[in-house]
């Protein structure tokens, strides 16, 4: 089986959101559906059909997350000495060489991705040039717009 990497605070974060669709979602859609059932006739019931769509919905992100889970290998930032490189986990400062900006990109899971978090997959252009460098280095992104330089500031384990 093939191991995804997820940091701590991501499998927290589908765990919590395993046990809401358990103890919440599917209990309430179980009831919206005897509540359907008990209008009568189920071939022209249209609540029925809503609330039976929404529990396939429900079952099938329930099955999704604990598989998910199952097949994390999670990774704790904190935990980890990497000598200063960038790996999986770590938090990069970096300059945008071209701009002259500046941003703050924490390496993550595919599933925790938000890059207005600041969280960036570690299967995108920009994790994949940093993965392996050290504060000081320049990394060159392949971007849709043409090649892109980032200084790497500092690299952090948070």
């Amino acid at each position: 089986m093939i191991k995804t990497p997820l940091t701590v605070n991501g499998a927290e974060a589908l765990r919590t959101e395993l046990h809401r669709l358990k103890t919440v979602e599917r209990p309430s859609v179980i009831a919206a559906i005897a509540e359907a059932r008990s209008h009568g006739d189920l071939s022209e019931n249209a609540e029925y059909d809503a609330a039976k769509e929404r529990q396939g919905f429900i079952e099938g992100r329930i099955a999704e997350v604990e598989s998910k889970l199952s097949s994390a290998q999670i990774i704790d930032p904190k935990t980890l000495d990497a000598e200063g490189r960038c790996v999986f986990g770590a938090t990069v400062d970096l300059e945008d060489l071209d701009a002259g900006s500046r941003v703050i990109y924490q390496i993550v899971g595919e599933d925790e991705a938000d890059l207005k978090a600041g969280k960036i997959s570690i299967s995108s252009p920009i994790a994949r040039a940093l993965i392996g460098k050290s504060a000081g280095d320049v990394a060159e992104v392949q971007a849709p717009g043409g090649v892109r330089e980032y200084e790497i500031i500092d690299v952090r384990y948070l």
